[in-house]
């Protein structure tokens, strides 16, 4: 696995180098392939944080952890979250096995995109465009955008339905049900 490590606001030293090193390949076991991970360090208002983001087997699978004075509780938190979430990931995916091996496939298969990440801002005043995302909608069932969603730890995803060849948005409930916005 290529491991990208980027500092922001921090200086990425050896010990975190290599700490980050021999707690990532620990997700290695859930995947065929993993291409590469990025990994992010960064200080902000006192909270030391790490992002997370690796694709394997055509799934983005990205996590992010906070905490106060210590980047390495940061690191094995966030790596404990990616691995119950590509867990819990694998479990559905092999309960939907008695569909037959092309949706078992799909999922597998089909290359999935990361959704729209949220911006934190403690200003009062009126929030502004801060940031663009661009990416190639791939086509894709509901469950699998569910699926997606839930890999990347987002509220709401963005995804071309194989179906009806419509761009769609699936999102989280508060029932914890999902919901899926389709246009008229």
């Amino acid at each position: 696995m290529l491991i990208h490590i980027k500092g922001r606001n921090v200086e990425v030293t050896e010990a975190l180098r290599s700490y980050i090193e021999k707690k990532l390949p620990k997700l290695e076991k859930y995947f065929l392939d993993i291409r590469e991970a990025n990994v992010i360090l960064s200080v902000q208002r006192g909270m030391q944080m790490v992002e997370v983001q690796l694709e394997g087997d055509g799934i983005l699978l990205r996590g992010e952890e906070r905490r106060v004075n210590d980047m390495y509780a940061s690191i094995d938190e966030v790596v404990e979250k990616l691995e119950g979430r590509v867990k819990k990931f694998k479990r559905k995916r092999d309960k939907s096995a008695g569909e037959g091996p092309k949706a078992r496939n799909a999922i597998r298969d089909k290359a999935m995109i990361e959704a729209f990440g949220a911006e934190e801002d403690d200003s009062e005043e009126m929030p502004t465009l801060v940031r663009t995302k661009r990416f190639a909608l791939k086509p894709m069932t509901p469950d699998e955008a569910a699926a997606q969603m839930e890999l990347l730890h987002h509220t709401f995803f963005v995804f071309r339905n194989a179906e009806t060849e419509e761009v769609n948005v699936i999102y989280l409930r508060e029932d914890g049900n999902y919901g899926l916005i389709e246009p008229a």
